[in-house]
């Protein structure tokens, strides 16, 4: 299990960094484009929230020992299951999409693509990938902490990101 372990981490944590140079191109182009940054106190929390997931994940597992969980195959399942709608928020966004909030003056809220059957699509991946990747590996106390800091931590950033987008709304909107 080990070797799985350490591979499903690295995945999870080379997918992450793609994201993030995604991330900072778009952020260039927001910030050009004028863009303003709400929740900027709160990005250092988010990183580390996400990194030290990640190393507890690899830490717990490792120490659970040799034999892969009975049911890791449900996890999985719902680990998977969710990662087209992350693409989906991603492409719906298109060139909006990065891990800070921006907002460019003038701008318009998106509704559609997968935004228009959820108001924040991306957060329910995270909810899901916190809960179920640790379980994969029977890391089951870092499925249950994580689980409550990303819940509190999701509070602040989703009223973060409401705050935002409703001074995001034109004068015509």
């Amino acid at each position: 299990m080990a070797g799985l372990l350490l591979a499903g981490v690295a995945l999870l944590a080379a997918q992450r960094l793609l994201e993030l140079r995604l991330s900072r191109r778009n952020e260039r182009r927001a910030r050009d484009q004028g863009a303003v940054e709400y929740g900027r106190g709160h990005y250092p929390v988010m990183v580390a929230l996400h990194a030290l997931w990640l190393g507890s994940t690899l830490l717990e597992g490792a120490l659970r020992g040799p034999e892969i969980p009975a049911l890791w195959y449900v996890p999985l399942a719902a680990f998977l299951l969710v990662q087209p709608l992350r693409y989906w928020a991603i492409l719906s966004l298109g060139r909006s999409w990065n891990v800070r909030v921006l907002v460019v003056p003038g701008a318009r809220r998106l509704r559609s693509g997968s935004y228009r059957y959820l108001s924040h699509p991306n957060y329910l991946v995270v909810v899901v990938e916190v809960a179920a990747f640790p379980l994969i590996f029977g890391a089951w106390v870092t499925a249950l902490v994580f689980t409550l800091l990303n819940a509190a931590f999701l509070y602040v950033r989703i009223r973060t990101e409401e705050r935002a987008l409703r001074e995001l709304r034109s004068p015509s909107g």
